[in-house]
């Protein structure tokens, strides 16, 4: 289907098979067909328009009397999450990898009310952004320029659970489950990954990750490129000796400062100033020197951000930078994964529960993703958007033309998996005429598109003005 190729029932088709094909494939980690049977009826419920996915309305959607049933899928039933979460994986992997793909970790809070979900305390949610009664999930993606979508999930239970042990078994927590960082179970799924799927090459995280040193050394120890974000008083060793990552900051010439936008954001490129310090800390089998990757705003506030990076083989300044950007598709993974199939719509209590609905809700999540890509790969549009960091020209105080063309002036955006979602659910209610909800997705990317165009030249003149401002100052 071409980029600006009006929808129908034909393409609905299409995407109902895809999306029967991967339920194909999770059909063995189900031990009998009833269980089967019900996680199908889970998954169809979460990719539906119903508002809030728990039990009940997901019954009511399937027809169900009560939700007895679902209940007993996520509670009762013999069938093997991780096995599932391996498929899922897989699926991704054979639909969205590439030479330079980036495997992001990061968390995610769970708001809940009581004490007796499985790993729930006060604790900062940066969901919230605030301390709250909440569950963090440590979650990993797998990111490339061709889409993007969860692969893996840990559950994180503090200290104050695993040294209960009496709590942890009222809440199905196994016996042999200890404490762990939130690094030491992004390690666990980076480990996991890359057993199963060799091509893994980099691996981006927030400061939590890049923090941990033990994360660090096995990722140089295996060949693992890293962009991982440190706080601004990490410490390397430099050729003028010890200093802290903010001080090197400061020491960088002014003509060694490169703009990129590490890709096109929903208003337009994310532009910044980008510098590169080597360091002579020594990392990894071919002892190859650890890099300051230095991120700095554009415009008269000069906000800094620092990665420690680290690659086994040398690689430009453009491709650390995009390894970066991609870490923002994580979040963009979050924010769909929630919005459109319930990730955390959840009503469970048990350990095991919790791992079954975040599970098939990846599932879910990860046939939309794929489902998007398949759709632009058969007719791409004439100026795609940035998946990759693209380099700007200066002239003098400002920007020249960006290498990447702007967006066209007519037609309408490519199908996100927003909108692929609206419109299979629409279909399936078969109450509104194809034609009224052709019209209508014809109408919403558009718009969107007229949208995208006028925030990509805002953003490119905002910038410019900044930096003006700035240079006169």
């Amino acid at each position: 289907m071409a980029a600006e190729q009006s929808v129908s029932g034909s393409d609905v088709a299409v995407w109902e098979a895809g999306l029967e094909e991967l339920l194909s494939r999770i059909d063995p980690c189900f031990g009998s067909e009833q269980p089967r049977v019900q996680a199908r009826a889970y998954v169809a419920g979460l990719l539906s328009r119903t508002e809030r996915k728990n039990g009940w309305t997901l019954a009511e959607f399937t027809g169900q009397e009560g939700p007895q049933k679902m209940q007993r899928l996520l509670n009762g039933y013999v069938w093997n999450a991780d096995r599932v979460r391996d498929v899922v994986t897989s699926y991704v992997i054979e639909n969205l990898a590439e030479a330079d793909g980036v495997l992001v970790v990061d968390e995610t809070g769970f708001v809940k009310k009581g004490t007796l979900s499985a790993g729930v305390q006060r604790q900062y949610s940066g969901t919230a952004g605030r301390i709250e009664n909440c569950q963090i999930g440590v979650f990993a993606a797998y990111v490339s320029g061709r889409g993007r979508a969860l692969v893996d999930r840990e559950l994180y239970l503090p200290t104050s659970w695993t040294d209960d042990r009496d709590r942890c078994a009222a809440a199905g927590v196994p016996r042999r489950r200890g404490f762990a960082t939130k690094p030491l179970l992004a390690l666990d799924m980076v480990r996991r990954f890359w057993a199963s799927h060799r091509e893994l090459g980099w691996v981006a995280g927030d400061e939590v990750y890049g923090g941990d040193a033990e994360l660090r050394d096995w990722l140089e120890e295996h060949r693992i490129g890293y962009v991982l974000a440190v706080a601004c008083d990490t410490m390397v060793t430099t050729a003028v000796g010890r200093r802290r990552v903010d001080t090197l900051a400061g020491l960088v010439p002014a003509g060694a400062w490169e703009t990129y936008s590490s890709a096109d954001g929903a208003k337009g490129p994310r532009l910044y100033d980008w510098a590169l310090v080597d360091t002579t800390d020594l990392a990894g089998p071919e002892n190859r020197a650890q890099q300051v990757l230095i991120r700095r705003s554009r415009g008269a506030k000069k906000g800094l951000a620092f990665y420690l990076t680290h690659s086994p083989r040398a690689v430009p300044l453009a491709a650390l930078v995009t390894v970066a950007g991609r870490r923002w598709g994580i979040e963009e993974c979050f924010q769909a994964a929630k919005n459109e199939v319930g990730l955390d719509h959840f009503q469970v209590r048990m350990y095991h529960a919790w791992y079954r609905h975040i599970t098939l809700a990846m599932l879910a999540h990860a046939w939309l993703a794929v489902t998007v890509t398949k759709t632009r790969e058969q007719d791409p549009p004439e100026h795609p958007p940035a998946t990759r960091a693209v380099g700007y020209q200066r002239d003098g105080h400002g920007l020249a033309v960006p290498e990447q063309p702007e967006p066209a002036e007519t037609g309408m955006i490519p199908f996100s998996l927003n909108e692929i979602w609206h419109v299979l659910a629409l279909f399936g209610q078969a109450v509104i005429p194809a034609a009224v909800i052709t019209w209508w997705s014809d109408w919403r990317r558009r718009h969107q598109a007229r949208a995208r165009r006028y925030h990509f030249r805002t953003r490119i003149r905002t910038n410019q003005t900044d930096v003006a401002r700035a240079a006169t100052t």
